[in-house]
């Protein structure tokens, strides 16, 4: 029934405003490099290729100043040579049209996560230029970059993350320190006794012992508060402030400032935290703690509710606290929404509980009448403006996926991407309209490249329920020539591979090779409602095959130019598992498959993963209380019928799906006599981040598709 609604949603007049609204926006946000690139080329362009895709210049975190006039922002280039990339902070002007970017911070070193002063004078961030990573702070429009930066902190552990307090009198920051140590100082000493010992076992008590790519020495993420003199130097004694809570802030491996806020008077922090006594790799209950600036006993704001409380965001006024929530605990792709709660009365106002979508980020507008937030939604990831009186949302961008957001005086400056283009800085206003863009960093590079363009199409998948699906050209198409087929899943599996420029699962990266790309939002997707969302949940192998085939039908009958008869299906993750299931389920249909640290057994994975609330909340409960849930769609179980070339690929710091699992299908394959191929990346994790590893894996992947789909 869930589904069959979601449908009518689609069909209802909030979806049809956003749609017109979408194809408008879409035009105007149109990226410039391309239109450029075809105006001037009178041959066609050379394709994109992987080596263009690594070096390209990747912008994130912008934060404009109080007065609107300027924002900052943190630009990621790559060196090639040294195999890393590098992060500087640079700054536009926003009201001088055409003037360019100016680097505030020197190439000597990594600086990212720049943070106004309440005045504007300063900027604030984190760097490691003095060998560890603190906090600095620049004042803008130095002529020489980083010449006039100031350390602020010199502590004796890297900061991790940091807020500064409106009145610049204060730091909260978040340090790696063990919880039983009084100081700073005692973390440090301990490690450095751990790093001078002849004995190198470690001794655990309870899991986590591992998560996502590091193992546990024991330290925690915790929240200190540093005073800051006159000369803008922190100084005194940090102030523990999440002392007394065995937990992380932020929250690991993937959170961030957004777990912690600084009130307007700088007087009260909150927090969002996991602390549980026992039980935290099966728990996702977070809580969000009030706790004074200069210390004290953090007080629960959120203990009736024993799901997920995180981002909290104090209101312009300091009355009140924004926060995201769920409503079922265990569950991480649970519909987040928002929640007000009233900081005199304790009284809590669910703000979005009737919106179905699930709320990525948000920030308060600066008058505390609106709030602003990113969703999935109907393939994009548009930003939207919510009534903070009513909840009612209205979206104010259109294609494309909104990745971070500043809110300015009188605009919103935010970073958008789609399949055609990497991420830029756009500016749009409160309620919409035309967004400016605002940068065009690419340009060098994709001015002289041929890119697909993307279309975005709809079928009836399971049980006749609409679902959508995008398709990428290849470079330089011609409608009277046949193309060979990646068909790529997404993992999550509550996700969505959509409108988005993804760097590992990059869309022109095939396009360039001449595939034509196929990307399905099956059920089990992020964007078209929670029902939707929640029906994979002990179906993984279900409804989701049955889209994915209805859905490369339906792809092959729209676009005749699509090469049905040379198909490879890649994946990772849960595409990985998918692949492994495929192979199993379909294995008459592909020409090759990839999967990339996909589950082979659901059933050792469970004992090996790290976060189990996932695989419970999947599989209906442990392992050993439902082996019938690990087994129901288990592809280690249907072996027997794999016949279809392989490249199986791991990393060994993977330990969300750890590496015996793909180890396991390679073994699977070669014992079968399939032709296959194993990639194994020592020093990569779920992902593959490093440039010379990312060109290799897809100079890999492209060389295994095109041996089979190229006879």
């Amino acid at each position: 029934m869930g589904s069959r609604l979601i449908e009518g949603r689609i069909l209802g007049m909030r979806a049809n405003r956003f749609l017109a609204a979408l194809a408008l926006l879409a035009a105007a946000a149109a990226p410039v490099a391309g239109a450029a690139s075809r105006a001037a080329a009178p041959e066609p362009a050379q394709p994109f290729t992987v080596q263009d895709l690594v070096r390209l210049d990747r912008i994130s975190e912008p934060a404009v100043s109080p007065d609107g006039r300027r924002v900052v922002y943190t630009l990621r280039t790559t060196d090639i040579e040294a195999n890393k990339g590098r992060s500087a902070l640079w700054l536009l002007e926003t009201r001088k049209r055409g003037a360019p970017a100016v680097r505030l911070t020197d190439l000597a070193a990594n600086s990212n996560s720049a943070e106004w002063s309440a005045d504007g004078r300063f900027v604030y961030y984190l760097s490691n230029r003095g060998g560890s990573t603190q906090v600095w702070r620049v004042a803008p429009g130095g002529e020489r970059p980083g010449a006039d930066a100031l350390q602020i902190t010199n502590l004796p552990l890297d900061v991790g993350s940091f807020h500064v307090a409106p009145k610049a009198d204060r730091l909260v920051v978040s340090v790696e320190a063990f919880v039983d140590c009084s100081t700073l100082a005692c973390t440090k000493q301990r490690l450095d006794a751990a790093s001078h010992a002849a004995a190198h076992g470690v001794l655990y008590d309870r899991i986590f012992v591992r998560h996502w790519d590091a193992w546990s020495d024991g330290r925690r993420a915790q929240l200190f508060s540093i005073a800051i003199d006159e000369a803008g130097l922190a100084s005194g004694t940090p102030v523990h402030l999440t002392a007394g809570i065995d937990g992380d802030v932020p929250s690991k491996p993937f959170g961030g400032r957004a777990d912690y806020a600084v009130s307007p008077d700088g007087l009260q922090v909150a927090f969002s935290v996991r602390a549980v006594p026992t039980g935290e790799p099966w728990s996702t209950n977070f809580d969000i703690y009030l706790v004074p600036a200069g210390g004290g006993t953090p007080r629960n704001l959120t203990a009736d509710n024993p799901a997920w409380d995180g981002q909290p965001a104090f209101s312009p006024d300091g009355s009140r606290l924004a926060y995201v929530a769920t409503d079922r605990p265990g569950f991480e792709a649970d519909r987040f929404h928002l929640v007000l709660l009233d900081l005199q009365t304790g009284l809590k106002h669910p703000l979005t509980q009737n919106w179905d979508r699930s709320i990525g980020s948000f920030a308060w507008a600066h008058d505390g009448k609106a709030l602003f937030a990113t969703t999935d939604h109907l393939g994009q990831h548009p930003l939207w403006a919510i009534d903070a009186n009513t909840g009612r949302a209205a979206a104010i961008t259109g294609a494309g996926d909104v990745e971070a957001f500043s809110v300015g005086a009188q605009k919103i400056f935010y970073t958008l991407s789609s399949l055609v283009s990497p991420a830029d800085l756009y500016a749009v206003g409160f309620s919409g309209g035309k967004p400016q863009q605002l940068t065009q960093l690419n340009r060098p590079v994709l001015g002289k490249r041929s890119l697909g363009e993307s279309e975005q199409f709809s079928f009836p998948g399971w049980n006749q329920d609409n679902v959508f699906g995008y398709v990428v050209k290849p470079a330089n198409f011609k409608r009277d020539q046949k193309y060979p087929v990646a068909f790529v899943v997404h993992g999550g599996p509550q996700g969505s591979l959509a409108n988005v420029w993804h760097w590992r699962w990059n869309a022109q990266s095939f396009a360039g090779a001449g595939y034509g790309v196929v990307l399905i939002d099956f059920h089990g997707s992020t964007g078209y409602g929670q029902a939707f969302t929640d029906s994979i949940s002990g179906d993984w192998g279900g409804k989701p095959l049955e889209d994915l085939k209805l859905g490369l039908a339906a792809a092959l009958k729209q676009f005749p130019w699509l090469d049905g008869d040379s198909v490879c299906a890649l994946g990772g993750s849960y595409g990985g598992y998918m692949m492994n299931w495929i192979a199993g389920q379909w294995p008459d249909r592909f020409k090759c498959l990839v999967s990339h640290d996909g589950i082979f057994d659901n059933r050792s994975m469970y004992y090996s993963t790290e976060e189990l609330w996932f695989p419970e909340w999947e599989n209906g409960g442990p392992e050993y209380l439902n082996p019938a849930g690990y087994a129901k769609h288990n592809p280690i179980d249907y072996v027997a019928r794999w016949k279809t070339p392989t490249l199986v690929i791991h990393g060994q710091l993977d330990y969300r799906v750890p590496d015996e699992q793909g180890l396991a299908v390679f073994t699977a394959l070669q014992r079968l006599g399939v032709p296959s191929e194993l990639l194994y990346f020592p020093d990569e994790n779920h992902w593959v981040l490093k440039p010379a590893n990312s060109i290799q894996w897809y100079e890999s992947v492209i060389a295994w598709m095109n041996r089979w789909t190229r006879r």
